[in-house]
């Protein structure tokens, strides 16, 4: 790692949604390495802890809060507990969303109970944690927004691929509105990225079809997604707002 993008990001606080596995665990290291103060905030609290705990091993300063995304007095707590602790808020990532196999469904199978809990959830948590969070970042050097959107969100092949849609959505509405503040907003749509998790969900036969369906011949992997993480939140993606990036090996191009 270069000492500018140190540097860069050194005192800086991340709120991090879905914070204590996966792609938000990833971010949190990644920008903990780099010298921010990162927030991991997880409605698994016990998860968020552990990460937490990893993460100072390595030096880094991290508070571990949970977090409902859904749940607005859940989030405004976990805002003003940031505030208490760090001062504000610079990097928004909101990461938290329901993405299983499990919702990757059919609309008439998952049924409207689960549809509303897949859209609370992917939706409405972004919009959610983004208005929090807007009064606290407002007007700091280089705020940035991160969605977590899918390659799932061209194509639309499931309901969980219309949320993800959404997303995309609300990112551009999210750029309009709070670039008065100063406030930049983008999204990353990955493509299959093997994470544990997917490894584990995933039948070999749809990881084939999604393998042969790419441009390059490799697996996606998190500090794929974590080096656009960091390229959108730095100095040098200052003119770039609104905007979805698919890193998806290539596959995005045939959906």
């Amino acid at each position: 790692m270069s000492n500018s993008i140190e540097s860069e990001h050194r005192h800086r606080v991340a709120f991090i949604t879905g914070g204590g596995r996966g792609f938000g665990k990833a971010f949190g290291n990644a920008l903990a390495e780099r010298g921010a103060r990162v927030v991991l905030a997880d409605i698994d609290l016990a998860a968020a802890e552990e990460a937490a705990i990893e993460l100072r091993k390595k030096g880094g300063e991290v508070l571990p809060l949970a977090c409902n995304v859904a749940d607005e007095a859940q989030v405004a707590e976990a805002i003003a507990r940031t505030v208490e602790a760090y001062g504000g808020i610079d990097i928004l990532i909101n990461n938290a969303g329901l993405h299983s196999v499990a919702y990757n469904q059919p609309l008439a199978t998952l049924g409207i109970a689960r549809l509303r809990q897949l859209f609370d959830v992917n939706v409405m948590g972004a919009m959610i944690c983004s208005l929090a969070a807007r009064p606290v970042m407002a007007n700091r050097e280089n705020a940035s927004i991160i969605n977590i959107s899918s390659v799932a969100a061209f194509g639309c092949p499931t309901a969980y691929g219309v949320s993800k849609l959404a997303v995309r959505g609300l990112t551009i509405t999210i750029a309009r509105e709070f670039k008065f503040d100063g406030i930049r907003a983008n999204a990353i749509a990955p493509g299959l990225i093997f994470t544990d998790t997917i490894r584990a969900e995933l039948p070999k036969h749809q990881i084939d079809l999604v393998m042969s369906q790419q441009i390059l011949d490799r697996e996606g992997e998190e500090r794929d997604i974590v080096e656009m993480m960091l390229y959108l939140v730095s100095n040098k993606a200052s003119f770039i707002t609104g905007e979805t990036f698919r890193v998806s090996g290539g596959f995005s191009l045939y959906v």
